[in-house]
């Protein structure tokens, strides 16, 4: 078997890592909550300063990147990345603002269907976003809002969801990838059952994209939203996006705002709205250009080293993070799926003591991710983590339990009030 080194030789993606402002001695896996600024990203957003420094507000119109269409230009070259055509996608807004969007859009409770079903393991953004929908309707969350339960308090079971999507359900809302475990669900699968019954389904991509294709048009998905600024590096607060299929770009925006107009009218200053064309009516106000621009820069990488790819490494570097892991810290209880198929792109550990372990790893320069109260998350990837970076962290872990130097720090996460 080929050791890290002639692995890391043989990467055809190695290069990229050169992009990234990577500090040196660290290894980062921490990108699936925040990923590194590439180089490209950097530049993308000096450029688009530049354009308000030399054309003012002419920078709407003016410039290589003119604002007042680089939403549209940049959701074109999103949408291949999940599976979409471009008039289906729009990058807008951030997570919670889009599952608004499409909620107040898609989900018309009748007295036959007014159920939105959620998971118990979903960020809670998404659980108060729902919450919030059904009391603006009058209804009871504690009834309405339904709840499909973990047997192991880390992944979900296609059975257990699909029992939960009864004749009075409106909305199935789930993530793609589960945060804590890294658990990617069947979505063809989940979305056909509902189908089946008659009801929407809409996915929360922010785990996701950026670390695998998607084919959200052909899987028949009604929904989506994600960030960008995970495994899309896009920076921190950058633009989110959206997803709805063709099939329901005849339904007004539930929030309509200046932004959701069609272009060739929208300074004509009627009060009267006029609906743009596919995704781009579920725009609200105005774009905000330098959240967008690091996005340019990162799109350019994934266009250069293909999706395919980048999953097929990631899918690579958690198999060897876990094997190594496995064999040489077996106090870590490895809680994400086995199966390629059903693993996002990071794997995740439990421990009791997981936030002391996550603060060992820092001082050692392994960038973890800790979320409570016991999981530690660990996302090599593809563009910026080598085969030998993944040894050093088995290596670091091992000497940290080892040796029990975790023991230096409180188990609590540092929060800053």
């Amino acid at each position: 078997m080929a050791t890290s080194k002639e692995r890391d030789q043989q990467d055809p993606l190695a290069g990229f890592k050169q992009e990234f402002f990577v500090e040196k001695e660290t290894v980062y896996m921490d990108g699936n909550s925040l990923g590194l600024m590439s180089r490209r990203s950097e530049e993308k957003l000096k450029v688009l300063m530049d354009s308000w420094k030399t054309f003012g507000i002419d920078g709407w119109t003016e410039g290589e990147h003119p604002w007042f269409t680089l939403a549209e230009t940049m959701s074109g070259r999103v949408a291949p990345l999940v599976g979409a055509g471009a008039h289906e996608v729009m990058v807008t807004g951030s997570i919670t603002s889009n599952i608004h969007q499409m909620l107040s859009t898609v989900f018309q409770p009748t007295s036959e269907r007014s159920a939105i079903v959620v998971d118990s393991l979903n960020f809670p953004s998404d659980i108060y976003a729902v919450e919030s929908h059904l009391r603006l309707r009058g209804l009871d969350p504690a009834e309405s809002m339904r709840k499909i339960e973990s047997r192991d308090g880390y992944t979900l079971e296609l059975d257990d969801i699909v029992e939960q999507l009864t004749d009075d359900v409106a909305v199935l809302l789930l993530p793609s990838v589960l945060y804590r475990s890294g658990q990617l669900l069947p979505i063809r699968e989940i979305t056909e059952e509902a189908h089946q019954k008659g009801i929407l389904v809409g996915f929360d991509l922010a785990h996701s994209i950026g670390a695998m294709p998607h084919n959200l048009h052909d899987d028949g998905v009604d929904f989506a939203v994600w960030c960008h600024y995970k495994y899309m590096n896009s920076g921190p607060g950058g633009t989110g996006g959206l997803y709805l299929h063709e099939r329901h770009h005849h339904l007004l925006p539930g929030n309509a705002g200046w932004f959701g107009s069609d272009k060739t009218r929208q300074f004509d200053m009627d009060h009267e709205f006029s609906k743009a064309e596919g995704a781009g009516a579920y725009q609200i106000g105005t774009p905000h250009i330098f959240s967008m621009a690091p996005l340019l820069g990162s799109l350019d990488l994934f266009e250069e080293a293909g999706i395919h790819a980048v999953r097929q490494k990631s899918l690579e570097l958690t198999s060897l993070l876990r094997e190594l892991v496995g064999q040489r810290v077996p106090q870590l209880v490895d809680v994400t799926p086995l199966e390629d198929e059903a693993r996002g792109g990071h794997i995740a550990f439990s421990h009791p003591e997981a936030a002391r372990i996550c603060k060992a790893l820092k001082e050692a320069k392994i960038i973890p991710d800790f979320r409570a109260p016991n999981i530690i998350r660990l996302a090599p990837i593809a563009f910026y983590t080598s085969f030998s970076d993944v040894e050093k962290v088995a290596e670091k872990l091992q000497s940290i339990m080892d040796n029990e130097t975790y023991k230096n720090f409180s188990n609590e996460r540092n929060v800053v009030a």
